[in-house]
């Protein structure tokens, strides 16, 4: 069992910077990829990031790719997803998870087993 913690989500305006961060628990932590998705009013949950086990190895949603870079520190269980030049369309509730289905890559939530309580994120114009 894995309960993810998210935090550091807030109001930004465009341009800027945030960095979320995924406080996992539970002993099984390193041997889990992790990802981190974002749902806006209306719309369904969309990936937008991923780690595997190790850190080797990550993949971005197009939307995404050059301004985001997800990391991990398996000795800390922690998740982190660095935010840069925030569009008001990155505009969600941003989630953590981990565990679920072995293999690489994971990029949809079925695939995932435990999720956070997610994080706002609102980005200004």
């Amino acid at each position: 069992q894995v309960q993810l913690v998210e935090s550091g989500g807030g109001l930004v305006q465009a341009g800027g910077s945030l960095r979320l961060s995924c406080a996992a628990s539970g002993r099984t932590f390193s041997a889990y990829a992790m990802g981190w998705f974002r749902q806006a009013p209306g719309k369904e949950r969309e990936f937008v990031a991923a780690i595997n086990w190790s850190g080797g190895s990550t993949g971005y949603a197009d939307s995404v790719k050059g301004r985001f870079t997800i990391s991990r520190d398996n000795a800390k269980n922690m998740v982190y997803l660095q935010m840069n030049s925030l569009k008001p369309e990155d505009t969600a509730v941003y989630y953590c998870a981990g565990g679920g289905i072995a293999g690489w890559p994971r990029i949809r939530p079925s695939e995932y087993a435990y999720w956070g309580q997610g994080t706002q994120v609102i980005v200004s114009s």
